[in-house]
């Protein structure tokens, strides 16, 4: 009885302890947050001319496929996501066909594929050059959720994500 009261004090501090945002500074004029220069761009308000294409990302994009953004994955590589309403299975035959390669199954569950784009070079990457293609509807889910308030769809049955290769040193 007194190990049941535990848990249940335990999981009641953890949960007050996630609700309650972290409390901020007010930023002021000078600061990173109010310069323009350091602020990553709003998607609702991204050009189209701006997005990735496949030729500069170097991977094929699926055809259809919402761009949802782009994260920086640390020395010079980027993973930019992509969400599809095509099945996860089609995504990965897809991918399969036009990589040519059959790629590797990360995961079961959440079904989670991968296919490797690049070399790794461990002394210049944080992450494998790649295409990951996951399923968000797995155990009933009904998908990853559109990061644009009110954007039609508002959910993704799979997500693509590329991660770039760094950029090369032209000169050694």
């Amino acid at each position: 009885m007194v190990f049941v009261a535990l848990v249940f004090a335990a999981a009641t501090i953890a949960i007050k302890a996630q609700s309650q945002p972290v409390p901020r500074p007010f930023p002021t004029p000078s600061s990173a947050e109010n310069n323009p220069s350091t602020q990553e761009p709003d998607p609702r308000t991204t050009s189209t001319e701006n997005l990735p294409t496949g030729v500069v990302l170097d991977i094929p994009i699926y055809p259809n496929a919402s761009y949802l953004g782009a994260y920086d994955a640390g020395r010079g590589q980027t993973f930019h996501l992509f969400g599809s309403n095509v099945s996860f299975q089609e995504m990965v035959s897809y991918y399969s066909t036009i990589l040519e390669e059959r790629g590797n199954r990360v995961f079961d569950a959440p079904a989670t594929h991968q296919f490797d784009t690049g070399r790794f070079r461990d002394e210049e990457m944080t992450y494998r050059p790649s295409v990951t293609i996951k399923d968000y509807t797995w155990n009933g889910s009904d998908g990853y959720l559109n990061p644009v308030p009110g954007a039609d769809p508002t959910r993704y049955q799979t997500v693509i994500q590329i991660a770039t290769a760094p950029p090369t040193d032209t000169v050694r």
